[in-house]
C-alpha cells in the first residue's frame, strides 16, 4: 500500500535515483533488462536513504505511450517491493491527462507522483494553482511538483509555491534551478512542515544548495555506479 504524503516527504532524503528506461535494439521496452538493473541498484543501496523516481525526463516518459509508462511503473513497484519510496512521473500537457496518469500510478502502487506545469501554452499563476489543486483533489498519494522552467517554459515563483504547499498532499518540490540564490528564496518561502525542496540538478548544485538546507538531490549515477552516487 502506498505511504501517506507526509511519510513520503519525511523519507525523501539522500539520493533521488532517476530510473532509466531500458529499450531493446528495436526500440521496444526491455523489462527484463530493467528488472536486472533495478535488482542491482536495490541491493547496492539497501540501508541508504534513497527514493526511486521513475517515468521522469531521464526515463523518457515523453517518448512512451501511456501503456508503456504504466508497464515501467508496475515493474519498478514489483522489483523495489517496498525497499524504497517510489515516485512516478505523470507529467502531461493538460490537467485531465495528468489526473488520469496520476490515478493509474497510484493504483499501480507508486508512493507519490511528480507533476509538471501544463507546458504547451503559458499559464497564469492562478491557472497553475488550479492545475495542481485539481490533481491533488483526485488522488491520495503525495505530489512532487516538478519546477522545471527549461521544459515547461515557466518557473513557479516562491510566493506561488508557498500557496501550493498548503494543499495537503503537495509535499515536495523538485527544484530545477541553476541559481543557488533562487533555491534559497524558495526554501525561505515554504514551511518545512508542509513541503521539502529538493535539488533537481544533481550533485553539482547540491554542493551549493545543501548550505541552504537541501536534504536530497537527483542523480543518474545510481543506474551505473550506485555506490558513487551516495
Amino acid at each position: 500500500m502506498p505511504m501517506k504524503p507526509k511519510e513520503l516527504k519525511d523519507k525523501t532524503k539522500g539520493i533521488i535515483h532517476l530510473v532509466m528506461t531500458h529499450f531493446d535494439k528495436d526500440g521496444e521496452l526491455d523489462l527484463k533488462a530493467l528488472r536486472k538493473s533495478l535488482n542491482h541498484v536495490v541491493n547496492a543501496l539497501r540501508g541508504e536513504s534513497a527514493v526511486f523516481l521513475v517515468t521522469g525526463s531521464t526515463a523518457e516518459f515523453y517518448a512512451m505511450t501511456d501503456e508503456e509508462n504504466d508497464h515501467v511503473i508496475r515493474t519498478v513497484v514489483e522489483e523495489v517491493n517496498g525497499a524504497f519510496p517510489i515516485i512516478a512521473g505523470t507529467a502531461r500537457a493538460g490537467t485531465r491527462w495528468t489526473i488520469q496518469a496520476s490515478q493509474r500510478a497510484q493504483k499501480l502502487g507508486a508512493d507519490g507522483v511528480m507533476v509538471v506545469n501544463p507546458y504547451y501554452h503559458l499559464v497564469t499563476k492562478e491557472g497553475l494553482y488550479r492545475h495542481f489543486k485539481a490533481v491533488a483533489e483526485n488522488i491520495d498519494v503525495g505530489i512532487m511538483i516538478y519546477n522545471n522552467p527549461v521544459t515547461s517554459k515557466l518557473w513557479i515563483t516562491p510566493d506561488l509555491m508557498a500557496r501550493l504547499s498548503k494543499i495537503k498532499n503537495i509535499v515536495l518540490d523538485k527544484e530545477n534551478t541553476s541559481s543557488a540564490g533562487a533555491y534559497f528564496f524558495m526554501q525561505r518561502a515554504v514551511d518545512p512542515d508542509d513541503m521539502k525542496i529538493i535539488c533537481g540538478l544533481g550533485q553539482i548544485m547540491f554542493t551549493f544548495e545543501t548550505v541552504y538546507g537541501a536534504e536530497a538531490y537527483v542523480t543518474e549515477l545510481a543506474n551505473f555506479a550506485p555506490k558513487i552516487a551516495i
